[in-house]
């Protein structure tokens, strides 16, 4: 049957080239330059634009056909597999590469954080350091005035004992003179004026508390 068809096909073709057109001119000759479209004359015919050659495919040829177009239609599918595999890989890759630079920029921000807690903690612990000291400075400058004037006050205490214990001292040497010599005529008078002097009231301010 195949056959047949292909015999009939071939004497179409060779009547519209015999046969003159209407015009009265012979048609072109075949291009030797196109390429050459052979076909299988029992599946629908494709116009690629080469001159076409139908001929009766064996079933052998149409089955190695089939295994090709099937192999290459697998090869597509496989490329297209793949093709998506690898998207679907740079896709995650991509994603991955975005959660590491996240993952980083937070380990960063965090540290930045921690480096200013520990600026202004320890910008803290400085000024509370200072303030320490400088109320240690304070108290130990206020102790240290504290015994001076505590010094200066035995010290003058001291001063005023040993000035009233030189004044006893004379008024007993007085006393003293007055009660040894007061009798005898050449110190009479001095020892006249010596009691007088006795007997006058003090006029001395008590010693402060040390």
């Amino acid at each position: 049957m195949y056959k047949n068809i292909a015999v009939v096909l071939l004497l179409v073709l060779a009547a519209g080239c015999t046969t003159n057109p209407r015009d009265g001119t012979l048609a072109p000759p075949l291009d030797q330059a196109r390429k050459v479209s052979e076909q299988d004359c029992t599946r629908p015919i494709l116009d690629d634009g080469g001159n076409l050659l139908c001929r009766e495919i064996t079933e052998a040829e149409r089955r190695a056909r089939i295994e090709e177009e099937e192999r290459q239609a697998r090869a597509r599918r496989e490329a297209a597999e793949r093709a998506e595999r690898e998207r679907l890989e740079r896709e995650r890759a991509e994603q991955l590469a975005r959660e590491e630079a996240a993952r980083k920029q937070k380990e960063a921000e965090e540290a930045r954080l921690a480096a200013e807690r520990r600026r202004l903690e320890e910008e803290a612990a400085r000024k509370a350091q200072e303030e320490r000291e400088r109320l240690e400075a304070l108290a130990a400058a206020a102790l240290a005035r504290q015994r001076a004037e505590q010094e200066a006050r035995e010290a003058a205490a001291r001063e005023c004992r040993r000035l009233e214990q030189e004044r006893n001292e004379g008024r007993a040497l007085l006393e003293k003179f007055v009660a040894d010599y007061g009798k005898d005529e050449e110190f009479k008078g001095i020892a006249g004026q010596i009691s007088a002097f006795l007997a006058k009231p003090r006029k001395v301010k008590p010693c402060p508390p040390a």
